[in-house]
């Protein structure tokens, strides 16, 4: 077999030509391999594509039509002993061990097959030759070899100001960076804060975009999302009790203290100011509370406000003499001396005087005057009833005045009659303390049956304590 004409059929399909190169003259040869040489491009006129004859491809950058090369695309294109030589347009069959073709077809494979034998004269054909042609996007390098050609490099790509150029192989591509997209051939920016990348606070930049966090917030390691602050475990900033908050914190104060307007600050509570009625006596403030005091002569009850009086004369914490009399009063006690009756005055105890009838220095005088002593203390609410009085004895046909008989220059009392025979000692105006008031009060006695006429006095000695409990 000497060589075949298609380049795209297979080699089952080819039609061989069966010569035996001692018949084969070089005429013969010559118009086999002009043959073999020739390739006609066909174009239709009035097509709208151009068609190339087998053994050809049309190249859709040049639009010519290009050889191709079965011995590289067609899988054993020549069998046996025989070696695929590729022509313009096919391909060639030859034997490996043929001198005669050695020579003009095979001068690339000359270091593959033994020298040819000696010697003889060697025909001058003509070697089928054709020019390599690189595929658009590639260009011939220094090795005579197809290289992918760098439009970005190069500066000769299309691609718009605002695009980036990537060289790929055979052409490029325009394309924009990360941070803007691509809108009728413009590069614009992406505004990601529009589409919620930050969890809280966002600011768009050219091509990016930047996250923070308010107050009290910290960016977390991701870049978009953000972390509560615990101000309290890092540095307490509160004086005294830390309460942290989502986002925040707060301040508060142990009881007894305030916080101060800059609400970081704790300042004490002045509570006495508060109230007047914190404490019965006097009210003391101390850092974060307060205490009550009481005045000499009492003592603060169990409800740490209130204060009692202490009985002197009862505890016999006095200084009286043995001829006196212990009377306590609210916080304080009197040592009262024995009653004395002035003349013409009998004493008939220890509180009462009696002034004889036979006596002619009694006649203008009351009859008898008791002494008795009250307690009272200051600032008293009015009207008040603070004392009682009454007649012992009820004579026939006589009834009964009570007065005011002397001690009430400040009009702060009057008798009210109660009854026949009693009346009540009602005190109209608040009295301050300390205060002794001594009230001479008479009780008129009248009887029309008789004619007769007298009085009785209770001198009354009230002791206003200094203060109002």
């Amino acid at each position: 077999m000497f060589g075949k004409l298609s380049s795209y059929s297979s080699a089952q399909t080819l039609g061989f030509f069966h010569l035996s190169p001692t018949v084969l003259d070089m005429q013969g040869l010559r118009r086999i391999l002009t043959a073999f040489t020739l390739a006609i491009c066909l174009s239709s006129p009035g097509k709208a594509q151009q068609q190339c004859t087998n053994g050809f491809d049309l190249d859709r950058a040049s639009g010519q039509c290009l050889d191709i090369d079965e011995c590289r695309t067609i899988p054993e294109a020549c069998r046996g002993d025989m070696v695929c030589v590729n022509q313009n347009g096919g391909y060639l069959c030859v034997p490996r061990t043929n001198p005669v073709y050695r020579s003009p077809y095979l001068s690339p494979y000359s270091n593959v097959y033994p020298p040819p034998p000696a010697p003889g004269p060697v025909p001058n054909y003509p070697t089928a030759t054709r020019p390599l042609i690189c595929r658009f996007g590639f260009q011939l390098d220094e090795n005579n070899q197809c290289a992918d050609v760098d439009e970005c490099a190069s500066d000769s790509h299309q691609c718009n100001p605002t695009q980036i150029c990537i060289n790929t192989e055979g052409g490029y591509t325009c394309s924009c960076t990360e941070g803007y997209w691509l809108l009728e051939g413009q590069c614009l920016d992406i505004d990601e804060c529009r589409y919620g990348y930050c969890q809280q606070l966002c600011a768009n930049v050219p091509g990016s975009y930047s996250c923070t966090c308010n107050p009290g917030f910290t960016l977390n390691d991701d870049g978009r999302s953000c972390q509560d602050v615990n101000e309290c475990t890092n540095e307490n900033p509160c004086t005294q009790t830390c309460v942290n908050t989502y986002g925040s914190f707060l301040c508060r104060c142990e009881p007894g203290y305030e916080l101060e307007a800059d609400g970081v600050n704790c300042s004490d509570m002045d509570e006495c100011s508060f109230s007047e009625f914190l404490c019965q006596h006097e009210c003391v403030n101390g850092p974060g509370s307060y205490y009550c005091t009481c005045p000499s002569g009492y003592n603060l009850l169990d409800d740490s406000r209130s204060c009692q009086d202490i009985n002197e004369c009862e505890i016999r914490n006095f200084t009286c003499t043995s001829q006196q009399t212990c009377f306590n009063i609210p916080g304080e006690y009197k040592c009262l001396d024995p009653v004395r009756c002035e003349e013409p005055y009998l004493q008939i105890n220890e509180n009462r005087c009696m002034c004889p009838a036979e006596n002619p220095g009694c006649r203008d005088q009351p009859f008898t005057i008791l002494y008795r002593v009250m307690d009272m203390v200051s600032g008293r609410s009015v009207p008040s009833d603070i004392f009682q009085m009454q007649a012992t004895t009820r004579y026939p046909g006589a009834y009964y005045i009570f007065q005011i008989k002397s001690g009430n220059e400040g009009r702060e009392f009057y008798m009210r009659q109660t009854g026949p025979i009693s009346a009540t000692l009602v005190m109209t105006r608040p009295v301050k303390g300390p205060r002794t008031i001594e009230l001479d009060l008479e009780m008129i006695t009248v009887n029309t049956v008789i004619n007769f006429r007298g009085s009785s006095v209770i001198r009354l000695r009230i002791f206003v304590s200094q203060y109002s409990f």
